[in-house]
This record gives C-alpha cells, structure tokens and sequence, in this order.
C-alpha cells in the first residue's frame, strides 16, 4: 500500500488524534493543526511522531497534502477550510476514512445508543482480545486494559464506537452512518445532542437508519430494558438479541448484588443459568453493558467462561467513575456524566459501592445540550441523588441564548427548596475552597464534566493533601 500524507484539522479531539495513530499504523504520514492540544492527546501525538501546527494558516496545508480531513467541529470560516476549499484539495471527513481505510473488508461491530458507548466499546474489544480474537477497535476513551483508545491489527474484526453526532461541515449525517455495520450493540436511547436535533422523534430516525445498514446475516444486539430501543429495533431486517434486566430478555442478569469491590451476578441465556459473573464495574448501567458484550462475544462464539474471565479482568475506561484519589478517607471520583440520565445513573451507582457514605455531587454544564435549559428539570432530579450538590457555571455560556440557557442557580434554588444541600459558586476556586474546608472521612465526591473542568480534580486533591499535611513548629 502506498504511503500518502493525511492533514487532519482539529487534530487535539480524542477521536481525530486516534485517527492519526491508526494511519501512522499503516504507514502514512500524518500532520495536524488545532488551535490549543493539551495532555494527554499533545502527548500521545509526540508520542506517534505527529507534527500538529498550532493554529490554523493556509501555510500548514503547503505543499498539498494528499487527503485533507476535517473535524465535525470545524466549519466555513476556518482559514485551513477556506484555502482547502479554493485550492480544490482533497478532503474527507473522519468517519469517511476510517470506513475506506479500516473497516472495508471486515467484520464491523458498531456500538451505538445516547449511554454506555465507550463502556461497551471498551468491554467488546477486551472479551474478544480474551477470546482469542485480537480485534482492531477505536474507542471514544482510554480502555485502561489496552493503555490507549486505538489500536490496528490484522484481524477481520473491528469495534468501533458508533457516535450519533453529525460529521462534518459538509456532511450533517451522523458518524455511525459510515461504519459500515455487521454487528451492532443499540444501548438505551434518549433525547440528547438538543442542538442538532429538534426531539425525540429525530435522533430515532438516525437509529433507525443505522440499523437499516444491518445486512439480513448480520445482528442486531439490542436493550430489552429501553421503550425507545424496543420500537426502533421492531425495523431490523437482521436477527435481534435481547438483552437486559427484564424477564423478556434473552440475555438477563438476575441476582445482581453490588459492593465496594464491584458486582456479581448470574447470567441467564433464554432461561438457561450460565453461571456467576464478577466485573469491577458497578451500577445497573454498566450490567447492562456487560450483558451487551456478552451477546456480542457469544455470537463469535466465545464460550461462557472465557467470557467471565474477561469481564473479572476488566479494568474499565479513564473517566467512567475513575477514583482519582483518597486522602484522609476522603474519594474523590471523576466521571464523564453529562446526560441527566447518566449523572443519575453515576449518583446512583456510587449510593450502591459506597452505601452510608455522604455523596457529594459536583456537576458542570459543558456539552453542547446540557448548557441547554431543555434538561433544566431533569438535573434538578438527577442531582436529588446525591446529598449535596454544586453545580458550576455554564461553560461558554456566549454560545447559547439567555433565554435558552441552563440556569445553575435556578437548579440549586429548587434542590434547596426540597430540603438538599446545594450551591451554585461563580468560579472553580470557589468549589475547591468550600470544599477542602467542609469535607471529612468518609465523603464521595463525584465531579461530573465532559471536559477537563479546569483541572478541578487535581485542584481539590492538592488543597486536601495541603489541609492533611503536617503542620510545622
């Protein structure tokens, strides 16, 4: 295969930086530009020997790359976008290349669903390196049993995970709509992603079409537990394996019992035990996509134990309920959350590992939607969860109207009038200095950002280990 030269614009996102480290992996020689790349992405791009300008110029696309990709968050009005445009180059958006340059040709499994994508994914891709399968995958985060988000082999099977978010400037499709399916994973499915699609309604035409790309001889692995799922999948021209909580479900978990060291659980196929799991994972969300992995794995016929083998050894994602640190019997806890459903599911997963404990939620409003005032009342109860929390400022919040942004202190106004604790501070150092104070032995702090949210985790830890530390005479 010929070598060529990629130039990726907006190369500092997650899944454009594994893009990068699967085309050196084949060969090619890859540039990039982004306007700021902080770690550990800056790091890993050094790492693979990635040039990455900063800023975006013309001059960065001299001489000529052989393919230009664009990032889905870059649009007209980029410098790099208007030269490419006017000098006629070549250019494709991420999810174009990954079709053409990695999954042609082989054995696609596509997880999808508005919750547990990067969990699943991540579970997917360590059962079939278990089982003998030695899978390519391109996961939405770092799965901590491979150390990275990526990875190229020679095997026919590649998991990916199916993001629902439109492509690029050109092209306002979903991601997933590339990937050319044989197996798909369809989570619960919800409203989200308010600022690309009007309701409900729409992001069920996208799951829709998604599974009208399943060949008849593929599969379709869907959430039994999830109304929205269940009429969705009733389109499918392939086989569907249930999977979930309820009795109808082909794949079930019954008998599910959480600690501090994870949960256990038995596994039943159409009414048949197959016997008890163990996975460090907790809370019925991450259950869910165990089973979700487990119908996949099966379906490639991975047998049972080797199965439960995997999902004991499973050391989950970087940022899915992440312990950061614990000082003085004081956890703090990082999570991803930033759907009111999955701030709920992470407060309530946490109540279950850390029973009697006081939970403290802290939760930042910085994806595109939930800076939104649509899921104003659905925060409101999800932070209900927790026994005290703060909610931080709206990130950016220029980019969305007055009149359509999410209100922190309206939410902590309504948390109060229900008898919770909660607070909406002005700024980050505020949140650090209430909380090193007023924290003692045995709280659970879970800090809830799609971002890095000014580094607050390791802020709070340093006030912490400064408040513990020996005083001097």
């Amino acid at each position: 295969m010929e070598a060529r030269h990629y130039h990726l614009i907006g190369i500092g996102g997650t899944a454009m930086a594994s893009l990068a480290g699967l085309l050196k992996a084949r060969g090619h020689r890859v540039t990039g530009s982004d306007e700021n790349v902080y770690p550990p992405t800056s790091t890993l791009l050094e790492q693979l020997g990635v040039t990455v300008y900063q800023g975006y110029r013309p001059e960065n696309l001299q001489p000529p790359p052989d393919i230009v990709v664009v990032g889905n968050a870059l649009s007209r009005g980029n410098p790099e976008i208007e030269y490419m445009l006017n000098a006629g180059l070549h250019y494709a958006s991420m999810p174009e290349v990954i079709k053409e340059q990695f999954l042609r040709g082989r054995h696609s499994i596509v997880i999808a669903g508005t919750h547990g994508k990067t969990t699943t994914t991540s579970l997917v891709a360590w059962i079939l390196e278990v089982g003998g399968l030695n899978p390519s995958f391109l996961i939405g985060g770092v799965a901590e049993n491979f150390g990275t988000s990526f990875r190229l082999t020679e095997s026919p099977f590649f998991v990916i995970e199916g993001d629902e978010y439109d492509t690029a400037f050109f092209d306002k499709g979903p991601k997933f709509m590339h990937y050319l399916p044989q197996t798909v994973v369809l989570n619960r499915v919800e409203f989200d992603h308010g600022d690309i699609y009007p309701d409900l309604a729409s992001i069920k035409i996208a799951f829709r079409r998604l599974i009208n790309l399943i060949p008849a001889k593929g599969t379709l692995v869907a959430d039994m537990d999830s109304v929205v799922v269940r009429e969705i999948a009733a389109g499918a021209w392939c086989p569907v394996n249930w999977f979930g909580l309820s009795s109808e479900a082909q794949w079930r978990a019954v008998d599910v019992r959480t600690s501090r060291e994870g949960t256990r659980f038995r596994l039943l196929h159409e009414g048949h035990d197959l016997g008890e799991f163990h996975m460090s994972l907790v809370g019925e969300f991450n259950v869910r996509n165990a089973l979700a992995a487990t119908a996949v794995a099966m379906e490639l016929n991975i047998d049972p134990h080797t199965i439960a083998i995997a999902l004991a050894g499973f050391r989950s994602v970087k940022r899915r309920l992440e312990v950061r640190g614990e000082i003085d019997g004081i956890i703090i806890i990082d999570d991803f959350a930033h759907h009111p459903t999955a701030v709920q599911e992470t407060l309530r997963a946490l109540r279950q590992k850390y029973p009697g404990h006081r939970l403290i939620a802290v939760f930042e409003p910085r994806s595109r939607t939930s800076r939104m005032r649509v899921f104003q009342h659905a925060f409101e109860r999800a932070l209900e969860e927790a026994d005290m929390a703060i909610i931080a400022p709206v990130y950016n919040p220029s980019v969305v109207p007055e009149e359509q942004r999410l209100s922190p202190e309206a939410i902590a106004r309504a948390l109060r009038a229900k008898g919770k604790r909660a607070e909406a501070p002005g700024h980050v150092k505020d949140i650090v200095a209430q909380l090193s104070d007023e924290l003692r032995r045995g709280d659970v702090v879970a800090i809830m950002s799609n971002g890095h949210f000014d580094h607050i985790h390791e802020t709070l830890l340093a006030a912490l280990r400064r408040r513990h530390a020996p005083k001097s005479v």
